[in-house]
This record gives C-alpha cells, sequence and structure tokens, in this order.
C-alpha cells in the first residue's frame, strides 16, 4: 500500500508538468496572434517601402524603369554623385539650421505657455482652443497665409513694422532675401508647432501632484527653484516624447518651405526634405532621391535612439 499511495502523487504531478507546460505555450501563441496584425501592418506599409527605398539608392531607376522594369544595379554611383553635389552640404546644413531653431522655439514657447495655462482663470479653456488654430489648419494653408503676410511690397507685417519705425519704406524682404528667407521659414514653424508642444506638455503638467508643489512652498523655495527641481525632473518623460516627434516631424519637413519659397532664394532654404522631392520629381532621378530619403531615416533614427538612451541614462541615475 504504501508503494501505490507514493506512485500515485508522482503520476499526477507528472499530469500538471505537462498542462502547465502547454498553458506557457499557448499563452504565448496567443500574444503573437495579437501582436501579428500589427506586425503585417508595420511590415506591409513601413518595412516594404524602407527596404525598397534602400534598393533604388543602388540602382538606375527612372521613369522608364515603370514601363520596362529595368533597373540595373549601379553600385555606389547614386551615394557619390549625391555627396559630391554642393547643394546636399548645403541643404544639410539648412535642414540642421531649420529643425534646431524650430525645436527650440516651439518647446521654448509652448512650455511658457503650458506653465502659463495650468494656473486657472477665467476663459483660460476659450483662450487655449484659440491657440490650437495654427495646429488645426493644414501646413500648406499656414504657409499661404504666411506668404502673403510676409510680402515685401503688400504684406501686413512689413506695413506695421513701417508704421511704428521698426522697417523702411520698401519693407523688409523676408522672402527674397538670402539672409532672411532660412530665418523667415523657422519663425513660420515655430508658429505652426508651438500648439503642438502646448497641449502635450499642459497635459504633462497636470500629471504632477499638487501635494509636491505645497510641500515645496512650505519649505520655502521659490518659484524658478520649483520649476527647475520639481516641475522639470517630473516632466522629463514629456518632454522626451515631445522633442522626439518633434524633431521627426521638423527635420522631414517639406511642404511648408515649397509653400513658402519653394527652396529658394539662390537654394538658401533648400533642406535635405526639398531636395529629395526636386531630385526625384523634377529631375526625376530616383535612385538619387533615394539616397537622401536615407539619409533622412539614418538621421531620424540616430537621433531617435541618443536621445532615449541618454534619457534612460539620466533617468537612472536620479534613481
Amino acid at each position: 500500500m504504501t508503494t501505490i499511495t507514493s506512485i500515485a502523487p508522482a503520476a499526477s504531478t507528472g499530469k500538471t508538468s505537462s498542462k502547465t507546460g502547454r498553458a506557457p505555450r499557448r499563452q504565448r501563441l496567443l500574444r503573437w496572434l495579437f501582436v501579428a496584425p500589427a506586425l503585417t501592418y508595420m511590415g506591409l506599409f513601413f518595412g516594404y517601402p524602407l527596404v525598397n527605398n534602400i534598393l533604388i539608392s543602388f540602382q538606375h531607376y527612372t521613369p522608364k524603369t515603370y514601363f520596362t522594369g529595368e533597373a540595373p544595379f549601379n553600385g555606389l554611383d547614386n551615394w557619390r554623385a549625391v555627396f559630391a553635389n554642393d547643394l546636399f552640404g548645403d541643404a544639410l546644413w539648412h535642414t540642421l539650421l531649420f529643425t534646431v531653431g524650430s525645436l527650440l522655439g516651439q518647446f521654448t514657447i509652448g512650455l511658457a505657455l503650458a506653465v502659463f495655462f495650468s494656473r486657472r482663470f477665467r476663459l483660460s479653456g476659450m483662450v487655449r482652443a484659440v491657440l490650437l488654430l495654427p495646429w488645426l489648419v493644414p501646413m500648406v494653408v499656414s504657409a499661404v497665409v504666411w506668404r502673403r503676410i510676409l510680402d515685401q511690397e503688400h504684406g501686413m507685417l512689413n506695413t506695421v513694422l513701417h508704421a511704428i519705425g521698426l522697417a523702411p519704406a520698401d519693407g523688409v524682404p523676408w522672402l527674397s532675401s538670402p539672409s532672411v528667407a532660412l530665418l523667415s521659414a523657422v519663425l513660420v514653424n515655430i508658429w505652426v508647432g508651438i500648439p503642438f508642444n502646448m497641449v502635450i506638455l499642459y497635459g504633462g503638467l497636470q500629471e504632477i501632484p499638487r501635494d509636491v508643489y505645497e510641500a515645496a512652498s512650505l519649505d520655502g523655495s521659490g518659484p524658478w527653484r520649483t520649476f527647475r527641481s520639481i516641475t522639470l525632473p517630473m516632466l522629463r518623460p514629456v518632454i522626451t516624447v515631445v522633442l522626439v516627434l518633434g524633431f521627426m516631424s521638423t527635420v522631414k519637413i517639406l511642404d511648408l518651405i515649397l509653400a513658402l519659397t519653394s527652396g529658394g532664394p539662390a537654394d538658401s532654404t533648400q533642406t535635405l526634405g526639398t531636395v529629395t522631392y526636386q531630385l526625384s520629381f523634377l529631375q526625376l532621378d530616383f535612385g538619387q532621391g533615394a539616397v537622401v530619403g536615407n539619409v533622412l531615416i539614418l538621421i531620424s533614427a540616430l537621433f531617435a535612439v541618443l536621445y532615449l538612451r541618454a534619457n534612460r541614462a539620466d533617468f537612472g541615475k536620479g534613481k
């Protein structure tokens, strides 16, 4: 009897272990089934175009290819041609200035407005709604409106500046001077991007517990010290999202610059986005256009990885 009793639990244990072994397999299978639609979508609409764009950059791809299907492999010829073009170097520099200037302006003003609206006052909701309008208007429409405002002869901005004595009678060539056109494009893009920064940062500020601010005020902490020691550290995850998304949308911007200046005057507002458009759709050299597109993708990916890794390291030190 003793032998039978000792064997029975062992047999039952074996059945249980086989069942527990099947359960994790089912769970893993279910997880993959739930993730499969998203992976399929990413593969079809992101993975395939990315791989195809990389392949085109190593081919002689012209409009003739659409009819014949022939796109002979030409090695690094497209890459050499793009990097040897002086316009690519200028566009890379303009893209850096445009992106950094836009991000600094959008984030600084957006954060200031978010902090301002975090204090409740009458009509704050209505004012916030009005400030969202630049974000809701299509980019091309905003660019066309600003092109009229910045017109040297009949623009409203020069009219106002001349009336208060800050501009000459012939006006400031906001969009027709190579030394001012890029700055004008940056200012317009800052105006467009402020609402996005304000909304996201305002939402992050609402998640910070009020008790922390009350404790800081009881300890005698002033407004600037409270902002630097409490608000910014607790807002860091939101700031990361805002800067990464802002960089991704700004570094590849095209429609705003095309509608404002079309890359001129004298190529002073050419960016990597406009060069890609010019090579691909005006010169119909899809291979070289794909090269510049790949450079844009590489820059965006490097920025996202480096910034997220640096932010994660700082967060780990804070812990």
